[in-house]
């Protein structure tokens, strides 16, 4: 289980979290929605302890980890397999060494061992036979899908996913989607995903959070949050442009910027 109390975060004047409180259950998957730039990536790496929080506590299996030694912090940590935005693979490196990477830092296994287990982790994402290959000769679902397999190769009890169908277009976004499903069965772990990809969300989730204002003002199954008569959430999953969230136009598109 994972516990969120009164977390704040500021970034020099801005406020991103002011407070946040949220419990993760075990085995669940829980989403946590939000516009761009609302602070959900900012809360998955306070919960990972990749970004300690200003003021508040976070519980990892009953352990505040907000005060932990950086060795204390890397135990917690190797509790953990991260799926990042933008897949983060290294450029330099092939794919089986992509995924073998925690395993070569974080274990004892032999290379044999790692390769073993790294077209292990290929297989579970739809991915054989590329492990030679390099992120450029990759399309952009497939370096989604060998973040997730490194994701999953040390055995994670959690895996966190930071907006797992950015940039995929919607048969690839819902190929994720499915192995998302997939790996929650297979593997039983406690999975975390930020997304504002609406679809998703409903696919994936046993709950959804939305995260506003640097606050979570609502959390529920998805048809609570289809049903809500909240109008900041009902604005939000409708992506409707009036409402109570307002937008700044001229900030948004950066016309200063561009003259």
């Amino acid at each position: 289980m994972i516990q969120v109390s009164g977390v704040a975060k500021s970034f020099r004047s801005n406020d991103v979290l002011r407070g946040v409180d949220l419990e993760v259950r075990d085995g669940e998957t829980l989403t946590v929605i939000g516009g761009s730039g609302t602070g959900k990536s900012v809360l998955l790496k306070n919960m990972l302890g990749l970004l300690k929080p200003d003021r508040g506590e976070i519980r990892i299996d009953g352990t505040e980890i907000t005060a932990l030694d950086e060795t204390e912090l890397l135990h917690v940590q190797q509790k953990f397999g991260y799926l990042f935005q933008g897949a983060a693979l290294f450029d330099s490196l092939t794919v089986e060494e992509n995924v073998g990477f925690g395993l070569h830092n974080l274990t004892d296994f032999d290379a044999a061992k790692i390769s073993a287990r790294v077209r292990e982790c290929l297989a579970m994402v739809g991915l054989k036979g590329i492990q030679n290959l390099k992120p450029a000769e990759l399309s952009g679902g497939m370096k989604k899908r060998v973040g997730l397999a490194r994701a999953i190769a040390c055995q994670p009890q959690y895996i966190m996913y930071d907006e797992p169908t950015t940039g995929l277009d919607p048969i690839m976004a819902d190929v994720i989607n499915e192995l998302i499903l997939s790996l929650q069965k297979q593997l039983c772990v406690t999975s975390i995903v930020v997304t504002h990809d609406m679809k998703s969300a409903y696919k994936i989730s046993n709950r959804i959070a939305m995260l506003y204002e640097g606050k979570i003002i609502f959390v529920g199954t998805p048809d609570q949050v289809r049903n809500t008569t909240n109008p900041v959430v009902h604005q939000f999953v409708e992506g409707l442009s009036h409402g109570p969230i307002t937008v700044d136009i001229e900030k948004s598109f950066n016309f200063e910027d561009q003259s």
